[in-house]
């Protein structure tokens, strides 16, 4: 072989073991070998609910051991809020209300999912020293109320029941979402609000709670959905998919929420 080839043989050789880092990492792998596409990795952003908070919180637990590449992060407060938050481009990848008229504002890049129920509670001071036992006792004047705004959910099933009961209240203060009502209760700056039958199991001993009339009290319903435009759709999805598994669930039913 005359030198030349020898020659060209070697900077073929040498061109094919010097390919680029770029043409090299043509195919994302992660760490276990799988495609970038069906990793679930960075952050998972879900606005939820107030009223969810204690079984995000320990769903999201869940979420992280399974997918450790993962983070979620949460912002709770009043559905209403959070819609106007998405509407105005906070970016999420999933919302969960505590209604489907809030659900109705934002944007959903699939059909939302019901995923748990509730039922509202009187709420009271630890060992009711006002002794109310129903709902036509928050209309007595000696007994100071607070109840979340009426654009809140949970204000307006508090308002439903109250008409539903025939009952009048004019509340010391509305507020922005129910857990706000459960503290002013727990605090002792209200004699009795009216939350939801989860946000009671979640106070324990610092408050007690009542029950409603069924023929009173109007049932919630939770949807939830991965949103247009989310920055993370495959983490949003896996956050939603648990959600609906049988340990999401389980989480909700511990928590006080009911079967959807």
């Amino acid at each position: 072989m005359s030198a030349w080839r020898v020659g060209m043989l070697v900077l073929v050789l040498a061109t094919a073991c010097a390919q680029s880092p770029a043409a090299r990492s043509a195919t994302p792998r992660t760490a276990t070998g799988d495609t970038a596409g069906t990793a679930i990795a960075g952050d998972v952003t879900v606005f939820a609910a107030a009223s969810l908070t204690d079984a995000f919180e320990r769903i999201g637990q869940v979420f992280e051991a399974r997918h450790p590449d993962a983070t979620v992060r949460f912002n709770f407060a009043g559905s209403q809020r959070l819609a106007a938050q998405i509407v105005e481009g906070a970016p999420a990848d999933v919302f969960a209300s505590a209604d489907a008229r809030q659900m109705e504002a934002v944007e959903a890049a699939n059909a939302p999912v019901t995923f748990a129920g509730n039922v509202l509670q009187i709420v009271v001071e630890p060992g009711n020293p006002r002794d109310v036992t129903e709902l036509g006792d928050l209309g007595d004047r000696d007994i100071t109320v607070v109840l979340a705004a009426d654009e809140v959910p949970a204000g307006r099933y508090a308002r439903q029941a109250l008409d539903a009961a025939g009952v009048t209240v004019a509340p010391v203060s509305l507020e922005t979402d129910v857990r706000a009502v459960l503290s002013k209760v727990a605090l002792g700056e209200a004699d009795a609000g009216i939350v939801y039958a989860s946000d009671v199991a979640a106070a324990g001993d610092a408050v007690t709670g009542i029950a409603i009339a069924r023929d009173h009290n109007p049932a919630a319903a939770y949807p939830a959905a991965v949103l247009e435009g989310a920055p993370n759709p495959a983490g949003g999805q896996a956050f939603l998919d648990l959600l609906t598994s049988p340990e999401g669930q389980r989480v909700l039913r511990d928590a006080g929420f009911s079967t959807p």
